[in-house]
């Protein structure tokens, strides 16, 4: 069974704008360019937990993404601004993060996504069925018994 969020401080918003170098010829954002808002808001989302990137691999882990859905509502504009939501919603065997991206002063929804991460042990190279400790103890979330 998933794990949901005990407290509000597994999320977090960010905002941002749509730069000239992410529209397509359409004069819109690129597909292609909503993965990088989502890793934006992913590490500052893990960031608040000081376990961002090299405190991963500081730990002993490398944590790829294994999944990641988009679902493409309206389209983001040049100089749009945004507010990029991120919120861990499962922990146990994986780490997923559900994002809403939506326009920062209507508040409509632009793109809906979720990220998949597993932890992979950097000696071994081998995936973990159950996350590490260290991500609890960094998400501040008793383990399970």
């Amino acid at each position: 069974m998933p794990n949901k969020p005990t407290h509000p401080c597994l999320s977090i918003e960010i905002a941002l704008s749509p730069a000239f170098h992410d529209l397509d010829p359409m004069d819109i954002v690129w597909h292609g360019n909503y993965p990088k808002y989502l890793e934006i808001a992913r590490c500052a989302l893990l960031s608040q937990f000081n376990y961002d990137y090299p405190q991963m691999k500081a730990s002993g882990y490398a944590w790829p993404i294994v999944d990641m859905r988009l679902k493409y509502v309206k389209p983001a504009r040049f100089e749009q601004k945004l507010i990029v939501r991120a919120e861990i919603t499962e922990w146990e065997s994986r780490l997923k993060i559900n994002y809403l991206i939506k326009d920062a002063v209507s508040g409509q929804k632009i793109n809906q996504a979720h990220t998949i991460q597993v932890a992979v042990d950097m000696n071994t190279g081998e995936m973990q069925y159950v996350c590490p400790a260290i991500l609890w103890e960094r998400l501040g979330v008793e383990e399970p018994q």
